[in-house]
């Protein structure tokens, strides 16, 4: 498990743009059952390629899109290490990723980027992916 002050500055960068974090199986159970409409969910890591094109990626996608999705949620791999299994259980059957983003509509899974899809690609690219998943889906 990572210390927290390692990874406090990473949390803050999606804090401080809107984002609530989930850091107990219970509050992603909660979430999960109780929120309606779309929901944006970051699976948050300390590896080079959240830093360098996730999270602002992230930010990117929602400074830029009309559309949005109507609630951000996070856990952090590492750190939030039962909430990161439980979120784990809701992205099935994609295979655990960190970092990784996804979009719920209604508590279902609609889409899905998996660190795969992230390593390697520039955070403007990530963000142009994430608009056009919220235009289609928010």
């Amino acid at each position: 498990m990572y210390p927290e002050h390692l990874v406090a500055p990473m949390r803050e960068e999606l804090t401080s743009i809107g984002f609530n974090e989930l850091k107990t199986a219970e509050a992603v159970d909660a979430f999960m059952k109780e929120h309606k409409g779309t929901s944006l969910v970051m699976i948050n890591s300390v590896c080079g390629c959240a830093a360098g094109a996730a999270r602002p990626g992230v930010a990117m996608s929602l400074d830029n899109s009309p559309k949005k999705p109507a609630e951000l949620t996070t856990v952090f791999a590492g750190a939030d290490i039962e909430a990161v299994a439980k979120m784990r259980e809701y992205t099935l059957p994609y295979p655990p990723s960190s970092p990784a983003i996804a979009l719920f509509k209604d508590g279902e899974l609609v889409h899905m980027i998996e660190r795969h899809h992230i390593e390697g690609r520039p955070a403007k690219m990530i963000a142009e992916h994430l608009e056009q998943v919220y235009e289609e889906f928010c």
